[in-house]
């Protein structure tokens, strides 16, 4: 099914992606995964970069925190809020939008 986007205030239920101007991507260069967009780049730290690879539009955020606080034994609601923050902090620079299903 294919999904059209729209602006995001990111929420337990929002399902975040990367806008189609914008790609993650390892710069070889750098050494380091960085976000391209056009006139843009951004370097995520590793955390951001292990968020970012789950924000996939499929996903919602709290599946995103249940997967990343299992795979660290860490409190959910902390790691929930500092998820939620890092990616409104991203939508509001316009790297992240949330899917939605399209309308027929």
């Amino acid at each position: 099914m294919a999904a059209r986007t729209r602006n995001i205030s990111v929420t337990g239920t929002s399902r975040p992606l990367l806008p189609r101007h914008a790609k993650l991507r390892f710069d070889d260069t750098r050494q380091r995964w960085v976000i391209l967009a056009p006139e843009r780049v951004l370097a995520p730290d590793d955390i951001a970069v292990e968020v970012l690879q789950l924000c996939d539009g499929d996903r919602d955020v709290d599946q995103m925190v249940d997967l990343l606080a299992a795979k660290y034994v860490a409190d959910r609601a902390a790691i929930a809020s500092d998820v939620i923050a890092m990616l409104q902090d991203l939508a509001d620079k316009g790297f992240l939008v949330e899917a939605r299903e399209a309308s027929a």
